[in-house]
């Protein structure tokens, strides 16, 4: 059976019943549907003095394509906690339409380590997403009306972009205003993802309402003739934009296929944003539960650095014990093998592209900090001397490893996995900053570039470097970086897998995220708004007759 048929054999619980299990009565409880509910704010004040319970990461290599199981992972193993007695609750992020319908897929696992409904967490859930598309959108329209109107405020530059959460690369740049009618001001505009926005950022890094609406008013939405910011909170727009995220903003409880809650809330990507589910939400697994686990996009050199160094010093938490998910097809895709000849045994592809996940697990265990285990998410027919090679070099380097069988045995193939991460974060662990918030805006891209991701120096497009003299001239110079890079290579370029020759980070562009509290520097050739593969999963999902959806998964 394929991810869907087997999510839609599995029985359900009662939402209810779930939120039982983690102490949320039903008044706590907004429900949408038998399988889905928010949380409630009164709820999550209430549990606010709890305890911390440990907090696991999943993070991974850098990986093919089509992802390496990191999700499917950290769902196996939030059951295979669950199995073995202790109360775990799962954080997660919540799909977007872009990959659904794009080349990835859906986001709710694999196989028998999924959370549920799939469907409706894959498609449109209970509207967060799409709340914070009419946001952002609101916001753009409030900017062009008060344009229209006169201009008050002297807007001689709009930075702020339209978005849409599908991959449509045809609206990165756009010409708008062209109606000619009089007053309206045509001018160029351009879409993001709805995942890439500023507004997802803050709804993720946002501890509560109060603290939403300082931050969507902190927006920088243009400049004046005098290059000075003009803030959202300048149109009065932080209230009306509080109103449409102000049911996005309570965290969604779901289940996985063997009952566990599962939090799922927030969803930027971790290539062109910051890649973690909401603060609140893991805030609220870690009252609830004795172990959360929760993950950051892509591999470590993304999800994980950006946790680290912006979710993890916002929120002040630090992980207990950090999972770094490889499969035996992306170690050799990244010792060279071509995507059609990954699954074929060969040992001498396996032992380069060990050195991927060397330079990731180096940099979680000794440039992090943290303490870290390997799981080898494995499939049926791997081979079993590239297992024994993996093992052994594992071994030598005195890396803890584990075998996963998540995909076929759910939380079962997960049970040595949870025993070793109990053990894990039982050790003492401190966590390390890449930069501190004083360095310059320059040293905090070099060093993440060089620490993390290998690179020989960092070098700033003329344009970015204007661009920092104007940050630094407003005094935002203090903000956390958020980097922008492919997610395939530890450089910015996807087809240097290896890395094996001495590379460069090159920056072209640094946009200043006032509202979210972070600096985006663009490296590569990045965007913001990803495109369709030639053949999209768009062309095979489906529904039937009966109304049952097929195709995702």
């Amino acid at each position: 059976m394929n991810d869907i048929e087997i999510a839609r054999a599995t029985k359900l619980d009662n939402i209810q019943t779930i939120a039982k299990k983690i102490g949320i009565d039903e008044d706590n409880l907004e429900l949408y549907g038998k399988y889905k509910a928010k949380v409630s704010n009164e709820f999550i004040k209430k549990v606010s003095n709890n305890s911390n319970g440990k907090l696991i990461l999943v993070t991974a290599i850098n990986p093919t394509p089509l992802g390496e199981g990191k999700t499917t992972v950290a769902i196996g193993l939030s059951d295979g906690l669950s199995r073995i007695g202790k109360k775990a609750v799962l954080a997660l992020r919540e799909p977007s339409l872009g990959p659904v319908f794009g080349l990835k897929g859906g986001a709710t696992g694999g196989g028998h380590a999924q959370v549920a409904p799939m469907e409706d967490i894959n498609l449109h859930f209970t509207g967060d997403i799409h709340a914070i598309t009419s946001a952002n959108n609101l916001l753009s329209a409030m900017i062009d009306n008060h344009i229209y109107f006169g201009n008050e405020l002297g807007f001689e530059k709009v930075v702020w972009k339209r978005c849409v959460d599908l991959n449509d690369r045809q609206l990165r740049k756009i010409q708008c205003g062209l109606s000619d009618e009089k007053q309206i001001v045509p001018r160029e505009d351009g879409f993001d993802i709805t995942v890439a926005s500023e507004i997802m950022a803050i709804l993720c890094l946002s501890k509560d309402i109060k603290d939403l609406k300082e931050r969507l008013g902190n927006i920088i939405v243009g400049y004046n003739k005098n290059e000075q910011p003009i803030f959202a909170k300048d149109l009065k727009a932080q209230g009306s934009l509080a109103v449409l995220l102000k049911d996005a903003l309570k965290p969604n409880l779901v289940q996985t296929l063997e009952h566990t809650p599962a939090l799922i809330h927030g969803g930027p990507f971790a290539n062109i944003a910051h890649g973690c589910n909401s603060i609140i939400a893991t805030k609220l697994a870690l009252k609830l539960g004795e172990y959360t686990v929760t993950e950051a996009g892509f591999g470590a050199d993304l999800g994980a650095e950006k946790f680290i160094d912006i979710k993890c010093r916002t929120a002040q938490i630090k992980p207990d014990a950090v999972v770094c998910v490889a499969t035996l097809k992306a170690l050799k895709y990244h010792g060279g093998v071509e995507k059609e000849d990954i699954k074929k045994e060969n040992l001498e592809a396996l032992k380069e592209g060990i050195n991927n996940l060397l330079k990731h697990v180096d940099n979680i265990k000794n440039k992090f900090g943290l303490n870290v285990i390997v799981a080898l998410n494995e499939y049926a027919d791997d081979s079993k001397k590239e297992i024994e090679l993996l093992t052994k070099i594992l071994e030598d380097n005195n890396i803890m490893l584990s075998l996963t069988q998540v995909w076929e045995k759910g939380g079962l193939g997960a049970e040595d996995l949870a025993n070793k991460v109990i053990k894990l974060c039982e050790k003492q662990t401190n966590i390390n900053y890449m930069y501190n918030l004083e360095d310059s805006i320059q040293e905090k891209i070099t060093k993440i570039a060089t620490k993390i991701y290998g690179a020989q120096e960092v070098v700033f497009s003329e344009n970015a470097q204007n661009q920092i003299k104007q940050i630094e001239k407003l005094g935002y110079n203090n903000l956390p970086v958020c980097i922008a890079k492919t997610q395939y290579s530890f450089s910015d370029n996807p087809k240097n897998l290896l890395c094996k020759e001495p590379f460069n980070i090159n920056v072209s562009e640094i946009n200043l995220k006032a509202g979210a509290g972070f600096i985006v520097a663009l490296t590569g050739k990045i965007f913001t708004m990803p495109g369709l593969p030639k053949v999209p999963s768009a062309e095979s999902i489906d529904i039937d007759d009966e109304g049952n959806i097929v195709g995702i998964f």
